[in-house]
């Protein structure tokens, strides 16, 4: 039952949270975005999609109408694709008074555009979506990934996968990569943690990032090197181990991890997990 002054219609899911840019893919090199609409009897008429631009620094540029999409009535769900390019993103936009980079290759890892979805009704309501979009300067392996394969032991016994889960890696520089709000199927900020992948596409979860103890679930993380003894049954697990495999035609990287963390008292906690990147 809606309250007095609820409204209805304009929300849409924005399924493309995170666009991996790829410095040197070049200036007009076609990134896709994806969101759904859902009909009801309050219709979405438009999408008006706002576009602005952080550096790595965290100055952030002026923000303006990126593009605006006019929907139809019917169907009921619809998907609305489209594409993104450098020399699009940055027409426009100044940071301190300076235009962005002519050649997409000066950008930096850590810059990011945001696009921002701002919807009208049939009733003529705005509405301001709470999710949005990040365009994220990086590396080839950041982007958003299903869980394809899964498994996390406690006390020695296996308590299930989490597939079909959707996670989010961003780059942080040429070889390390952050895990956005998740220890294996357990979500909460505190959770985000950052792993490695070198040049021999090795994946490493180190203990420490940048001096300080990786928490997971509040308590230290463990790995297959430094802790093989609490690890045994995640790191004996019958999947590829801590690995990468490229898929240069349909882009479905996959990124292999065991990890895990250790509770005073009760033991290891320990993650097995396969994910494939998400094309859109």
């Amino acid at each position: 039952m809606l309250t007095g002054g609820a409204e209805t219609g304009g929300l849409i899911t924005v399924n493309s949270g995170l666009v991996g840019y790829v410095v040197g893919n070049g200036n007009d090199f076609k990134y896709p975005v994806k969101v759904t609409v859902f009909q009801g009897d309050v219709t979405t008429t438009k999408i008006e999609i706002y576009k602005s631009f952080t550096n790595v620094a965290g100055v952030k540029s002026n923000e303006i109408l990126f593009r605006t999409i006019d929907l139809p009535t019917t169907p009921k769900n619809q998907t609305i694709d489209f594409t993104v390019t450098y020399n699009e993103l940055k027409t426009g936009l100044t940071v301190g008074g300076q235009p962005l980079p002519t050649d997409d290759s000066l950008l930096k890892i850590g810059d990011a555009w945001t696009l921002r979805y701002v919807t009208t009704t049939s009733e003529s309501n705005v509405h301001n979506n709470s999710k949005s979009t990040k365009v994220a300067v990086g590396t080839r392996f950041a982007g958003t990934y299903k869980v394809i394969d899964s498994n996390y032991w406690r006390l020695g016994v296996s308590n299930g996968g989490w597939n079909g889960g959707i996670r989010v890696i961003e780059s942080v520089d040429a070889t390390t990569y952050r895990f956005v709000d998740y220890a294996g199927p357990f979500q909460a900020a505190t959770n985000t943690h950052y792993f490695t992948i070198d040049a021999s596409n090795v994946v490493k979860t180190p203990q420490t990032y940048k001096g300080a103890v990786q928490l997971l679930n509040g308590w230290p993380l463990i790995n297959c090197t430094s802790n093989p003894i609490d690890m045994k049954l995640s790191c004996g697990y019958s999947g590829p181990q801590n690995t990468v495999t490229k898929d240069d035609v349909n882009s479905k990287d996959r990124i292999y991890r065991t990890y895990g963390y250790y509770t005073g008292g009760s033991g290891p906690r320990e993650f097995y997990e396969a994910l494939e990147r998400v094309v859109n």
